[in-house]
């Protein structure tokens, strides 16, 4: 495979930018690859296809679009040995997590062509028209496709969430082409997977422009695809920043669009009085491992522990001290993620009724020092910093006084990816009210488990209310993270004849539809 350092598009290459950047990978000849900044014109070509491709690739057969997701994972299996290297050397993120990665994203792929082939998805609903009141109209609904939809990858997870992960999955699932945009700190890996896509596209007949990709490190890219008119919908996961500013710079469009933001979230943990009697060692080592699992860059890392002050409350602090004291903190992604966290782990380390609990080792100078904080419930109240997300390896510890204190920290959370509780039954029957709250917050509330692990599954929910996400209503993990790309059309008084097959009375798809408010697949007589 051959790394051009140009853009993507269609089926074909560019690289008119005069800026280039390069990051740690290096060529045969021992010399760091270099990728062009994508141009104003480029990225506008890139839009173009995919609107040109659009419409062919919107009417296509479902099978169809899945025998295409089927070849990425192909394709992407097919580069071996060498994407994994090349990850490691670009990320230094560990062998290990990139294979499970690499799976779990064809899977993912998988996963979606599956939903392809079943049909469900497509939300038939059919009304029809009653003996007892024929004049009532004929109604059928389905989803269709927005159209262009806009992917921006992420540092965290170079195959999962970046250019053939969940975003691009559900897209290209849903009918929209896919203009991606490759995150910078690795680009030889997003060259490396663009190809193996647009491989797929070409052997199994897509329209040219179903996907294409740029690079590129300006903030000008971005928002060049958000703002392009042809653009229908944008996923991003990244931090809050970058977020929230093509978030508005999408709502001052003409035709605002939606936008997914995927900005982060510190993962409350509750952990209550009975369990802790009873576990405490066992989910100090749990807690600790799911924090410093990948030196925590995990965007569902449990950062913020809720404890009762208590004789366990202590031993699970020393419990979870000890691992924290005893970690060494690795490389970072990128060296931003590293500054960023540092500045702030720096700015708890002096901050007024902040303690530093435990502290580990760093591997090197520019790797991360593994943190554990603990303050009470009136510095946690006082001080926006303590609930602030540390990207990272670092949590902070809340010890409450009593449960007023408990039920306070939980309704004065922002929007979170998820919330844990850890308990006992009796624990669970006590503080039943804590579910209500959490509801509210997050999107994923876990009882007696770590969030870090987020399964590919159609009841999954990865996403949350503001400011964890710009949307509380999605996924952008699990068979309903389609549903950003769709939008329902309702058709009435159309011939059969007329109607998409998935309607037709004769349900030639043999899906699973709601006639007259009876779920079925029968054909309608």
């Amino acid at each position: 495979m051959t790394i051009t350092g140009k853009q993507l598009i269609g089926n074909t290459q560019s690289g008119n930018g005069a800026d280039t950047f390069s990051g740690p990978v290096k060529n045969a000849d021992g010399v760091a690859y270099s990728f062009h900044e994508a141009t104003i014109e480029e990225i506008d070509l890139a839009i173009e296809k995919a609107q040109a491709a659009f419409p062919i690739y919107k009417r296509l057969s479902y099978n169809k679009r899945a025998d295409f997701l089927d070849k990425i994972a192909d394709e992407i299996i097919a580069i071996g040995p060498l994407l994994i290297e090349t990850t490691v050397a670009e990320t230094a993120l560990p062998e290990w997590r990139l294979l499970a990665e690499r799976d779990r994203t064809t899977n993912q792929l998988r996963f979606f062509a599956n939903i392809l082939r079943e049909g469900s998805w497509l939300r038939a609903i059919i009304d029809l028209p009653s003996k007892n009141n024929p004049a009532k109209s004929d109604l059928r609904q389905m989803q269709i496709p927005l159209g262009v939809a806009g992917v921006f990858g992420a540092s965290n997870f170079p195959y999962a969430f970046s250019v053939a992960g969940g975003d691009t999955a559900s897209a290209l699932a849903a009918g929209c082409p896919v203009v991606h945009k490759a995150h910078p700190a690795h680009p030889v890996t997003a060259e490396m997977v663009g190809q193996a896509v647009i491989k797929a596209a070409q052997q199994t007949g897509m329209p040219e422009g179903v996907f294409s990709m740029v690079q590129g490190v300006t903030y000008q890219t971005g928002l060049r695809i958000v703002g392009h008119p042809f653009v229908k919908a944008v996923a991003f996961t990244g931090s809050y920043q970058g977020g929230k500013a093509l978030f508005d710079a999408a709502n001052k469009r003409e035709e605002p669009i939606p936008v997914y933001s995927e900005m982060g979230s510190f993962n409350p943990v509750f952990i209550l009085p009975g369990i802790l009697a009873e576990q405490g060692t066992e989910l100090a080592k749990a807690l600790a491992e799911s924090n410093l699992l990948a030196t925590g860059q995990y965007c569902t890392n449990p950062g913020v522990m809720v404890l009762p002050d208590s004789a366990p409350a202590g031993q699970f602090m020393d419990d979870f001290k000890s691992k924290v004291d005893n970690a060494t903190g690795g490389t970072m992604l990128s060296d931003s993620i590293y500054r960023t966290y540092s500045k702030g782990t720096e700015k708890l380390v002096g901050h007024d009724g902040v303690e530093v609990y435990g502290k580990g080792t760093a591997e090197h100078d520019t790797a991360a020092t593994p943190y554990m904080f603990k303050a009470d419930a009136d510095a946690f109240f006082a001080n926006e910093a303590l609930s602030e997300e540390y990207f990272g390896p670092a949590s902070v510890h809340i010890v409450t006084k009593n449960d007023d204190e408990v039920y306070k920290i939980a309704r004065n959370l922002k929007g979170q990816i998820t919330a844990t509780i850890w308990g006992n039954e009796q624990d669970l029957k006590d503080y039943a009210e804590l579910r209500y709250i959490l509801e509210e917050k997050v999107g994923r509330i876990l009882v007696n488990g770590t969030p870090t692990g987020v399964e590919v599954a159609n009841a999954m929910v990865h996403g949350g209310p503001f400011p964890a996400t710009t949307n509380s209503a999605t996924t952008s993990v699990g068979g309903t993270a389609i549903y950003r790309f769709t939008r329902p059309v309702c058709y009435q008084g159309f011939p059969d004849s007329s109607l998409p097959e998935a309607l037709q009375n004769s349900n030639p798809l043999g899906i699973l539809r709601l006639v007259d408010n009876d779920y079925n697949r029968n054909p309608i007589s």
